[in-house]
């Protein structure tokens, strides 16, 4: 979730709904300048007693994001509290569970980004020999509680904490006890953004199920495979699922700031702190009738944050956010970005993934979206399975990898990082279910053996 570092006090406020529109639409950008920026989340836990640890106590995790100093990564303060990092174009931030999660500078290339993970993971591994942690890359924590899990001193989790159990039963999971790997990608133009928002939001299950990495819940199966996906399924119905709407005829920019006006807030930022507005209306602070901020209209900064409290499986900003994915080992998080930069990057491959989807039932899509979390790439679907169309999908990312041609130092191009999802589509079995088999195989139902299987 972003972090806020500042409140500038001159901003200029918001007159109108054009301006909310306006703001997305400035996202729009030639392809040459078009970049992407991969996210990552990872939980960290004591290695001598595999519990994650408190924000203050020795060698726990602001220890982690002071010693991340040493690297060059500067501190962003909330009070006296660090509670995120930031190096060049990428930040450290906190989430409210105490997970980790690295949002990479926007780079021009998959090999970039894969590097600036690898640099980063390297730079945690030092951390953790240093105070007896370790780094799991997984999609729900497997061994834990809710009520186990740290607490960290970040006002807008506050807030969240709060409101989340009055809109679903689930939030407080989604906040506590999950991790998520995402890319962020650019486009040209509304069309631009139409088409690549409707592929990547009908193909969003199929990823689901490709990076299915949480089918464990305190120690043992919980029936699923993506149980963070899952999850989202019950956290707040107002911010959250597939947007219908998007694939409605007259889609835009303008349907989607009315999405958004219509999302409950959270929050304002002002004069450093976090004020409570869970449930009022962007709307009517827009008119000035804010409750809890009277006679007060709001910043672009409000409209910025309160475009983060929403949470579709892809999400608009002055970008698109692909959120399907558990997060996994350092392999998958590097073939998230390279799986969507093949298929939106590339005029070629868009148009076919563009006519591999464009015929897609709202009923189909709401199917794929239910039965994705429970059973990965066997979901029926048409004359076949998921698996199908998972195979197809990586065909079409790999021809637009292909065509754009960006190499590495040994002219190699990314086609590579597609490799590990190739053989989960090809062999139809998900992440999740190898665990299973190692859950009920030769770990002899101890979920411990999960931590040195999954971390970094």
């Amino acid at each position: 979730m972003s972090t806020r570092e500042d409140d500038q006090q001159d901003e200029p406020t918001i007159e109108s709904r054009d301006d909310l529109v306006a703001y997305l639409a400035s996202g729009s950008k030639p392809a040459d300048r078009w970049r992407l920026g991969t996210e990552h989340e990872k939980f960290v836990y004591r290695r001598a007693d595999l519990a994650p640890p408190t924000y203050a106590e020795p060698g726990g995790i602001r220890d982690v994001l002071d010693g991340l100093g040493r690297f060059g990564w500067q501190p962003i303060l909330e009070g006296d509290n660090v509670i995120a990092l930031k190096k060049g174009g990428a930040s450290v931030s906190l989430e409210p569970g105490g997970q980790l999660e690295l949002s990479g500078a926007p780079l021009e290339t998959v090999h970039q980004t894969c590097a600036e993970i690898t640099s980063h993971l390297d730079e945690c591994a030092t951390l953790g020999k240093a105070f007896g942690l370790g780094f799991l890359g997984h999609g729900f924590i497997p061994n834990q509680r809710r009520a186990d899990m740290p607490v960290m001193p970040k006002g807008r989790y506050t807030i969240m904490r709060n409101y989340m159990p009055k809109v679903g039963s689930l939030g407080l999971d989604m906040m506590f006890r999950t991790c998520t790997v995402q890319v962020n990608l650019d486009f040209g133009s509304e069309a631009d953004m139409v088409q690549k928002f409707r592929v990547s939001l009908a193909l969003q299950p199929v990823a689901t199920a490709l990076f299915a990495n949480s089918p464990f819940t305190e120690g043992r199966p919980n029936g699923y495979l993506s149980y963070r996906s899952h999850i989202w399924t019950d956290t707040d119905p107002d911010r959250t699922g597939m947007l219908p709407f998007v694939f409605e005829d007259g889609f835009g920019f303008e349907r989607y700031a009315d999405y958004m006006l219509d999302v409950p807030m959270y929050f304002v930022y002002r004069d450093g702190r976090y004020i409570d507005a869970a449930g009022q209306s962007f709307r009517d602070f827009l008119a000035g009738r804010l409750p809890a901020l009277p006679g007060e209209k709001p910043r672009l900064s409000d409209w910025v944050d309160h475009l983060s409290t929403a949470f579709p499986e892809v999400r608009l900003k002055t970008f698109l956010e692909m959120r399907g994915a558990d997060a996994g080992p350092q392999r998958r998080i590097c073939a998230l970005p390279a799986l969507w930069v093949g298929l939106l990057y590339d005029t070629g491959a868009l148009d076919a993934a563009w006519d591999l989807v464009k015929d897609w039932t709202h009923d189909e899509h709401d199917a794929l979206r239910r039965d994705v979390p429970r059973l990965g790439l066997k979901v029926p679907f048409r004359d076949g399975t998921l698996q199908d169309v998972a195979r197809r999908m990586i065909d079409i990312a790999a021809q637009g990898l292909k065509n754009r041609a960006r190499l590495n130092a040994t002219g190699l191009d990314e086609q590579g990082f597609l490799d590990e999802l190739r053989e989960i589509a090809d062999s139809g079995v998900t992440p999740a279910e190898r665990l299973l088999t190692d859950y009920h195989g030769r770990w002899g139902g101890d979920i411990r053996h999960i931590f040195p299987a999954e971390s970094f």
